[in-house]
């Protein structure tokens, strides 16, 4: 049962793929607290994911981008405001994708014309969305733009290779941005980053399901599941933040502010 929170917004969200996804989650949530959104994927994922169930079911359209395409993307703004009725309020970018990590490439051994690709997709993408949304004028003041991110663009992981450097350039894109966004619109950028998460893409990560558990018994509150990131996302969408901007927002239960916890020092974690 939503609140309103989103009441006559309009939002973008990148991402949703399959139940699985964040942005699934999110673009549920948002449509609940009553906004009206577009969901956007690139052309390959939506031949196996199932977004066109998520919009019939939430009765919006899906409109086709390749995220690290200009072109693409100056039509899905151009053709989301037409399609809204007005300016965009919100977007969320939930974008990731590393070839060495899905053909299993040590960090040591990388593939470098991959890791370029890599962070196209997963963080130069960012800033193409924000600025054509910038030089077309497209979100609305006090709007609200906010990218998934991970831990590991501060603290080492080491099987979460190349993305680690993304998600570290992500969070500087929002920062940078976030600056020249505030002041001519008022318009927030952030990045949240959230728990391990058993997502398609997060669970194609070398001993995934070892790390969801350490981190799920180091964390106070256990790790944050994908419904309660879709709610901080809407909080951030909505009027209630409106002086949260240029922030990495750590959503996983406390484990980024943990040293030990005596489970593991009694030997209760494996």
């Amino acid at each position: 049962m939503g609140n309103n929170l989103l009441k006559g917004k309009r939002g973008i969200i990148f991402g949703a793929l399959d139940e699985k996804s964040i942005a699934w989650a999110v673009a549920e949530r948002c449509h609940e607290e009553g906004a009206q959104i577009i969901l956007t994927n690139a052309p390959v994922a939506l031949r196996f994911g199932k977004i066109h169930e998520l919009a019939s079911k939430l009765n919006t359209e899906v409109i086709p981008a390749d995220a690290t395409k200009i072109e693409d993307l100056e039509n899905l703004i151009t053709e989301s405001m037409e399609k809204l009725g007005g300016k965009i309020d919100f977007i969320l970018h939930s974008i990731g994708m590393s070839l060495n990590v899905r053909k299993n490439r040590e960090y040591t051994d990388l593939k470098h014309d991959w890791m370029l690709k890599t962070f196209d997709i997963s963080a130069v993408s960012f800033h193409k969305v924000m600025q054509v949304a910038y030089k077309m004028d497209a979100i609305n003041d006090w709007g609200s733009i906010v990218a998934l991110t991970y831990m590991a663009a501060q603290r080492t992981f080491p099987e979460y290779n190349e993305m680690a450097e993304s998600k570290a350039l992500l969070e500087s894109f929002a920062r940078s941005f976030g600056y020249h966004f505030g002041t001519r619109n008022n318009v927030r950028v952030n990045t949240i980053s959230q728990s391990p998460t058993k997502t398609t893409a997060g669970s194609g990560v070398k001993g995934f399901g070892t790390f969801f558990d350490f981190a799920d018994k180091m964390s106070p509150l256990g790790n944050a599941d994908t419904a309660s990131c879709a709610d901080y996302c809407v909080t951030l969408f909505s009027d209630l933040t409106r002086m949260v901007t240029m922030q990495n927002l750590f959503h996983d239960g406390g484990f980024s502010n943990m040293g030990i916890n005596s489970a593991a020092m009694l030997g209760e974690i494996t």
